[in-house]
């Protein structure tokens, strides 16, 4: 990347290059922060709502969630970070299509890509394939979670019998 930017089209194309990546790879990682922030705060909400119905004092919150509820909560937490993130998903996937038989690039860079997109496509083009990104991820993440609240308490019960 440094020689085919650096060298033919200066220290300028360099600095924009390396700019565009910085923004799309910090939305990338604010997906994962988004994700569990969005899962903590929703098992959160269910377990003060299931205390609040129970109207009594359950001794462990672990307790009140079933595996259903880690894997609900794991799809929403999961359809909320992409409902964040994924038009970023798409402006990356946009500025690295291949260049035109000509070696010239659709787009100049991440700012130009969310520029042409917004014109020509409006909302609907930053979506593009998210159904499917959706069938792909959903069950995935709730299984992750499922898996992450077992192994928890798993890890949890034996720190209990030491």
């Amino acid at each position: 990347m440094f020689n085919t930017l650096f060298f033919p089209c200066g220290p300028q194309a360099l600095f924009l290059a390396v700019r565009s990546v910085f923004w799309l790879k910090f939305f990338s990682v604010s997906h994962g922060a988004i994700q569990f922030t969005a899962y903590e705060e929703l098992r959160k909400m269910i377990i003060d709502f299931r205390h609040k119905q129970k109207n009594s004092s359950v001794a462990k919150s672990s307790n009140l969630l079933t595996t259903i509820d880690y894997a609900t909560l794991g799809a929403s937490s999961k359809l909320a970070a992409i409902l964040a993130t994924y038009p970023f998903q798409v402006i990356r996937a946009r500025l690295q299509q291949r260049p035109n038989i000509y070696g010239v690039s659709r787009y100049a860079d991440s700012g130009h890509a969310l520029e042409k997109t917004a014109r020509l496509e409006g909302i609907k083009g930053f979506y593009g394939g998210f159904t499917a990104n959706l069938l792909k991820t959903l069950p995935a993440a709730s299984i992750t979670f499922i898996v992450y609240e077992n192994v928890l308490s798993l890890l949890k019960r034996t720190k209990t019998k030491d």
